[in-house]
């Protein structure tokens, strides 16, 4: 007996029972951002791996250790399955000129590949919704993106979800910080860990966002950068909280808020849950000014922010959203030869007529045809036998409330059902 393939671990089947769900959620969030005159942008799941090191940054967990990272031996160049979405949008926008005609507004949907320890929440092929507004420099910008959130979050029936805020300042205030941490955590250097021994002279700042119980209270005691930031990254981080205080949205100023990417500074933001275990985190982003410069174009300010499909998904479902799974209006069963030519006409008719039709396939007599119709969740049952079809006409069966059957002309069906 052959053994069954199945899937990779960490790259998961969505299988009809599901799938609808994601069919909601994809056409609400495009109908939200078409509200805010974002448009949609697809780029290729595979890219040339030295765009993330360049963007992403070399001394990440990212880049070192959860990227799929092949060559093709076609041509020997270094290639990588895409672990987010910011850079290629960046690189298609430069290669493109798309800031050429002014600022731009900018979404796209689609999977992610991270080699990491699968969990719930955590998958090695995830989906992400990416938002990007490239070429707007003021905390204008960065409010419309997470006032914009917000009202998503309501669309999808989501509730106890708490806004992080953040800044990082801009190159010269993080470098400033920058030594100051190399200082701090050198004088302590006996209470580090590995990860932070090793990013200690590469990339200081991630050491705030180690997850070790053992190290917080040393983290928690370090340098701020706040006490760091620059004034006109003081000034524009003031003016977006006054603009979320008068939208009514709260949030709480985190100084220890660090995103595990290179490339932002400024503004940097994260939608967080208790509802999901360790995986709070379901929507996160910033400012990324030098981005643009970085992966090859003209300098232009940018900000941005990524969520997690599977994650708000699985929120929706702790909120207690339902969506109802779609339903055809009508099966229909047929018995005999005439019946079943007559059956292909009428499917065809009430399709046309823009109604969602199931035509039983694979014989089978009345009583069989009829449990599949029942189990398929239409309302009604159109029946056809040699006498339908002699009259040109249909037999509908209610099934889902206690009503008679009918003969109607095929007119008739279609207004019936439509009341």
């Amino acid at each position: 007996m052959v053994n069954a393939v199945k899937a990779i671990r960490g790259m998961n089947d969505i299988l009809p029972e599901e799938s609808y769900r994601w069919a909601f959620f994809e056409q609400t969030v495009q109908r939200w951002l078409s509200a805010y005159g974002y448009r949609n942008i697809r780029t290729p799941i595979v890219e040339q791996t030295d765009l993330f090191v360049r963007s992403i940054g070399e001394v990440t967990d990212i880049v070192e250790k959860e990227m799929y990272t092949f060559v093709d031996h076609l041509n020997n160049d270094s290639l990588t399955l895409r672990p987010e979405g910011t850079a290629s949008c960046v690189r298609a926008a430069i290669e493109h000129n798309l800031l050429y005609n002014g600022a731009q507004r900018l979404f796209y949907l689609g999977p992610m590949f991270r080699h990491e320890r699968p969990q719930k929440g955590r998958y090695r092929q995830f989906h992400q919704v990416g938002v990007e507004a490239l070429g707007f420099a003021g905390p204008d910008i960065d409010a419309e993106l997470i006032v914009m959130c917000a009202r998503l979050w309501s669309f999808l029936g989501i509730s106890g979800l708490r806004l992080e805020i953040s800044t990082l300042g801009n190159a010269q205030s993080r470098a400033l910080h920058r030594t100051r941490l190399i200082k701090y955590f050198e004088q302590h250097h006996a209470s580090l860990d590995e990860d932070s021994l090793r990013r200690l002279h590469t990339n200081p700042l991630r050491i705030l966002d180690s997850k070790n119980p053992q190290m917080q209270a040393l983290i928690e005691n370090a340098p701020k950068l706040i006490d760091d930031l620059d004034e006109e990254s003081g000034v524009h981080f003031e003016i977006l909280q006054r603009i979320l205080r008068d939208q009514g949205i709260d949030f709480k100023i985190n100084l220890r808020l660090v995103r595990g990417l290179d490339y932002y500074n400024r503004t940097v933001f994260e939608w967080i849950t208790d509802k999901l275990g360790a995986q709070g985190t379901v929507c996160a982003g910033g400012r990324y000014d030098g981005l643009v410069e970085q992966v090859g174009g003209k300098p232009a300010p940018a900000c941005g922010f990524a969520m997690g499909v599977e994650r708000l998904l699985a929120l929706m479902q702790e909120c207690g959203k339902i969506i109802d799974s779609p339903v055809p209006d009508v099966y229909i069963v047929h018995q005999g030869e005439q019946a079943m030519r007559y059956a292909w006409q009428c499917a065809e008719f009430l399709r046309n007529e823009g109604l969602d039709i199931v035509l039983h396939c694979g014989g089978g007599g009345f009583k069989s045809q009829m449990k599949k119709a029942d189990a398929s969740g239409a309302r009604f049952a159109i029946i056809l036998g040699d006498d339908e079809c002699n009259a040109q006409e249909v037999t509908l069966k209610p099934l889902r409330e206690a009503a008679e059957q009918k003969r109607l002309t095929l007119n008739e069906v279609t207004k019936m059902i439509r009341q």
